[in-house]
């Protein structure tokens, strides 16, 4: 009976022995699977490769988009610049949103939200962050008084200097209301129901037409 038991236990011992050399093998292979159809999908998932895909080129599911297409959802999302930086967007990009009480309205909510803690509430640069680091320019002085709608856009997407990105917070409609209410308070300007003349002057209509 001992016997016996010690070559099960040997027997055993070899089998587990063989199952560890076989599965570290090939760290590509999950081994057995129950019921594979529940993880991989029939169709072509372009998220999933689980074999080359012989319709594609490259053989992979996922394909490049088409050159000049744009996703859906995503039209705005590249500014088209000669060069990629705040100088440039302001001689290149114009709002496109045509300046009205809504739009303003919007655009002081979206900047309470995301600017006002640095920038603050009047955008004299005195929000709470702003008073602790100190720094934060007043949107009334210096050359920050004059800064084009294509500037102050860039920098909302990209960031500029201790300010971070906000292209991943605010889409680019978002974006351009911002920078509508940014340009009243360049001017001193904070309620949103009196839009100044010299604010945006392009309209919705012009404005695309140059941004295209």
């Amino acid at each position: 009976m001992k016997r016996i038991s010690k070559i099960g236990l040997r027997a055993s011992a070899i089998l587990f022995s063989s199952a560890l050399v076989v599965a570290c093998s090939n760290e590509q292979d999950p081994g057995l699977e129950y019921a594979p159809d529940m993880y991989h999908s029939v169709p072509l998932d372009p998220y999933s490769q689980v074999k080359e895909n012989k319709f594609n080129p490259g053989g992979m599911n996922m394909r490049q988009p088409a050159v000049g297409t744009v996703a859906r959802g995503k039209m705005g999302y590249n500014s088209y610049l000669s060069k990629d930086d705040a100088e440039t967007a302001g001689v290149e990009l114009t709002n496109p949103l045509a300046v009205s009480s809504v739009n303003l309205e919007e655009g002081k909510v979206l900047y309470t939200r995301f600017c006002a803690p640095c920038h603050g509430e009047q955008g004299d640069g005195q929000g709470l962050v702003g008073q602790k680091f100190k720094g934060v320019p007043s949107y009334t002085a210096g050359r920050v008084a004059t800064l084009p709608a294509g500037h102050i856009y860039h920098v909302i997407e990209n960031g500029r200097g201790r300010m971070m990105p906000h292209g991943s917070q605010v889409d680019p409609t978002e974006r351009w209301k911002i920078v509508m209410y940014v340009q009243q308070l360049q001017k001193g300007i904070t309620d949103t129901g009196a839009p100044s003349d010299t604010t945006g002057t392009e309209n919705g209509t012009a404005a695309e037409a140059a941004n295209n």
